[in-house]
């Protein structure tokens, strides 16, 4: 009979909705078909529709930002996704196209699946009398950033209930090794494995020369207290989440960021790997090239 597959296509993306016929075919063929939808309608509906469908697999086309909001939207029914890469890098997708083509039989009959758990990060956001005004979960990170109109903003950062440093410059991020890839790398994060209990704290253009990134054991809570921030109409000091949501930060708010108790579950493809998946799409370490051909065009 086959797995019990959902199959969430990002119809904004003209190589998902082009691949989507394929994939399409091939649940049917190998498995069975429960629904379809498209990624833009997942946060308010997903769970309600599909809590007593029995699903054993998600199958998501899009590209990683498709792939993050569905892990997120379907993390409640617990169920592994599998991302099929048509965006442009793809690095959270576990399969090509190709090599889903190849597979397809035993991925979705009742073949072994490739499984790795990936960590979750919350976050409750206080305002100055202790109120909640917020409670998130993340894939990736959450990012305290400055905003318009971009002038430095000051944070107080507690780690294990002891206060730290005072962090003055463009913000913090606070990431799983998920994220380590993502936004945290690009600020000067390091890279850390998907399986290491970890977060990762690395500050944005930091007013300082000696606040380096830091990694922490996931166990440990982070409090930042946000002491001056920047503030215009509809717009300035903002929480944002995976990249996808935000809400704005006014001075004396708190924001609790703990290790997640909640797992992704993702299916990989056996013949790729991380360390080779970082190489090939992430050119980890790349030796520099003197042929400038291309650039003489």
């Amino acid at each position: 009979m086959g797995r019990a597959a959902l199959l969430i296509v990002n119809h904004k993306k003209p190589r998902a909705v082009e691949a989507a016929d394929e994939v399409r075919t091939l649940i049917q063929k190998h498995a069975r078909l429960v629904g379809e939808m498209r990624s833009a309608d997942l946060p308010d509906t997903v769970v309600d529709i599909y809590q007593d469908a029995r699903l054993d697999l998600i199958v998501v086309l899009g590209g990683d930002g498709t792939i993050l909001s569905s892990a997120r939207a379907c993390l409640a029914l617990g169920v592994p996704l599998l991302g099929i890469n048509t965006g442009k890098v793809g690095f959270m997708a576990g399969y090509e196209l190709s090599a889903f083509r190849r597979d397809a039989a035993s991925l979705l009959g009742e073949g072994p699946l490739a499984t790795h758990e990936h960590r979750t990060l919350s976050c409750e956001v206080l305002d100055a009398s202790g109120k909640p005004k917020l409670r998130s979960l993340a894939l990736n990170e959450f990012v305290v950033t400055a905003g318009p109109p971009y002038r430095m903003i000051t944070l107080g950062l507690t780690i294990d209930g002891q206060p730290g440093p005072t962090v003055s410059g463009d913000g913090l991020i606070v990431s799983t090794p998920t994220g380590s890839t993502a936004y945290n790398v690009s600020a000067g994060g390091p890279i850390v494995a998907p399986g290491v209990d970890a977060t990762i704290i690395t500050p944005i253009a930091a007013h300082s020369l000696s606040f380096r990134p830091i990694v922490l054991h996931a166990d440990l809570p982070v409090d930042i207290a946000v002491r001056s921030v920047n503030t215009i109409e509809e717009s300035g000091t903002t929480l944002l989440i995976d990249g996808q949501s935000s809400v704005r930060l006014a001075e004396g708010d708190t924001v609790q960021i703990r290790g997640g108790s909640e797992r992704v579950r993702f299916v990989a493809d056996p013949r790729v790997g991380y360390w080779r998946t970082l190489l090939s799409k992430m050119h980890w370490a790349s030796a520099p090239t003197g042929n400038i051909t291309e650039l003489e065009r």
